[in-house]
């Protein structure tokens, strides 16, 4: 990854614990701070809090903030492969790309993982298996989906940029050096150069200059940790996220976190 490449911060709008109402208005709000990407995630419950609280499910909401926002892009932090077919996601995510284009480019983001919350799986029908299982599963739906995406009518706008997430060796680091723009790395700031190198490995093995992949992590939520952000920025990532909570999606720190990445960026933020 480019070391001069530009910062961008992704907001996970976290679609738990809140009414649908909170959450459009949310995004709207993210937009005209002027947040870079917008994510919600994929799952079925919540993750913290009351767990069988209020929400959402992902791809639907996706469509609507394709057709409600005007700027921003927008995808999952991330997609679970298990539960769709993957040529249907393929066209899933065609379909989003030229709801957002709105004339342009589309604007949606393809982020995706192998799955890994159990309860979703259980109650929903879809079988758990294995992590190796599951890896070599979205190692196969990959090369599906770029496939399908070639072969559509009408066509993506654009090449959708995929994100991968995950942070293992032996499976995961091989699919994002064959597959992957942005790489959702999961890992802390001192352990991110080793994972770098093993992606430059992969790299090597599979042809591909993993530098133009763009490096994404997680920073803490509540008041911003502009120490960790700038222990992560050090490390090569340039691709922020930060989740935020249902039922209010306070945006305090969101608004400390653009200040830093405007600086970081050489720009002046207009109150």
């Amino acid at each position: 990854m480019s070391p001069t490449s530009t910062v961008r911060l992704g907001i996970q709008v976290q679609p738990q614990h809140a009414q649908y109402t909170a959450i459009r208005d949310t995004v709207l709000r993210l937009e005209e701070l002027g947040a870079d990407v917008v994510f919600n995630w994929d799952h079925f419950f919540p993750l913290s809090g009351d767990r069988d609280g209020e929400h959402f499910e992902a791809w639907t909401m996706l469509g609507a903030w394709a057709e409600q926002t005007e700027r921003i892009e927008f995808g999952t932090l991330v997609n679970c492969n298990s539960y769709r077919n993957a040529d249907l996601q393929a066209d899933m995510a065609r379909t989003l790309d030229h709801i957002s284009a709105k004339g342009g480019e589309g604007r949606f983001i393809f982020g995706t993982g192998s799955g890994w919350f159990e309860r979703d799986y259980d109650e929903y029908g879809y079988e758990f298996g294995t992590v190796g299982g599951r890896l070599n599963a979205l190692a196969d739906a990959l090369p599906r989906i770029e496939a399908r995406w070639a072969k559509l009518n009408p066509a993506p706008t654009r090449k959708i940029p995929v994100m991968i997430g995950g942070k293992g060796e032996q499976k995961t680091l091989r699919i994002v050096a064959q597959h992957a723009d942005i790489w959702h790395s999961f890992v802390a700031p001192d352990e991110l150069g080793r994972k770098l190198d093993v992606l430059k490995r992969w790299g090597d093995e599979v042809g591909r200059d993993v530098s133009e992949i763009t490096v994404s992590n997680e920073l803490h939520r509540g008041t911003a940790d502009l120490e960790q952000a700038d222990a992560l920025y050090d490390a090569g990532v340039r691709l922020f996220t930060l989740g935020i909570s249902g039922p209010d999606y306070d945006l305090t720190a969101v608004r400390e976190y653009l200040a830093w990445r405007d600086a970081k960026n050489g720009l002046a933020r207009v109150a």
